[in-house]
């Protein structure tokens, strides 16, 4: 398997900070979806730990994991998207933390006790590549956790959705945003809605079903932000769960004696694990 990259994914950090650059200030992701994100990991756990987070965005995310008291929290980012992670995070009172504005596949560090990377893999060129960066910036028995969209459960999406995204990735971003991901979003709010009316046994079984039902307790704003984020990126890559066995298998860095695969939503995959005390050869 290729795990090597031409070169930094300038255009992908540049079309997300279009994204994250655009939202109001503060965490546009629930306290509530962050658990869940993170499951089976115990955000309680990070407490007086070592935290990094490939691909921070707007910081959206740190912003939750800093109320768990971390040692440190550090948040890496190729875009213009890490000026709004600063003004998000400005506000806490405790000088734990730092943005670094750096390619998360070549960034190198001395270790962290705990690396995450959420819905950002699946987004690079090379995912493969962006995971070994996760193991490789993760101390010797330190943890890892990842989140990124699933090849299952997804092909509404994927045969509909992304002939779109190839189009309007290369349309301005508040064309994008405000004359395409806008009506959508309104039209798959309605959905979500309804199905979330219906018995649970029939609602699963509509498209994107599970998915729906999660989403249907968001605000309308939350909708939009999603619709945006998937047809503004340059490429989006469905990932198989046998693809994240093999990630997980074939480098000696993952402990095989403690990983986890984990369905989320249907048409997602949450896994992580422990990395072995060996160093990087």
């Amino acid at each position: 398997m290729d795990i090597t990259s031409n070169s930094p994914d300038t255009a992908t950090a540049a079309a997300f900070s279009s994204s994250w650059n655009t939202l109001p200030l503060g965490s546009v992701y629930t306290l509530e979806q962050i658990i869940d994100w993170f499951a089976p990991v115990q955000l309680a756990q990070l407490r007086d730990k070592q935290v990094l987070e490939l691909g921070c965005g707007g910081g959206n995310i740190l912003t939750h994991i800093l109320k768990y008291e971390p040692e440190i929290a550090v948040g890496v980012d190729l875009g213009d998207s890490v000026f709004t992670a600063e003004r998000n995070l400005k506000d806490i009172q405790k000088a734990n933390w730092s943005i670094v504005r750096e390619d998360l596949c070549s960034f190198e560090s001395k270790g962290f006790d705990f690396v995450y990377c959420i819905g950002v893999l699946h987004h690079l060129k090379n995912p493969y590549e962006g995971f070994l960066s996760v193991l490789r910036n993760t101390k010797p028995g330190g943890s890892f956790h990842c989140w990124v969209y699933a090849h299952e459960g997804n092909i509404v999406i994927r045969l509909l959705v992304e002939p779109l995204r190839w189009i309007c990735s290369k349309l301005p971003w508040w064309l994008t945003k405000y004359g395409v991901a806008l009506p959508l979003s309104a039209l798959y709010f309605l959905y979500a809605k309804l199905l979330s009316k219906l018995p649970l046994k029939i609602s699963e079984r509509f498209p994107i079903g599970p998915y729906s039902l999660w989403i249907a307790k968001r605000e309308f704003r939350f909708f939009h932000h999603v619709a945006f984020d998937q047809l503004v990126t340059p490429q989006t890559i469905y990932i198989k769960k046998e693809t994240i066995e093999k990630w997980l298998n074939q480098t000696f860095l993952v402990d095989q004696s403690y990983s986890y695969i984990v369905l989320r939503n249907g048409n997602s995959w949450k896994f992580g694990g422990r990395r072995t005390l060996e160093t990087v050869k």
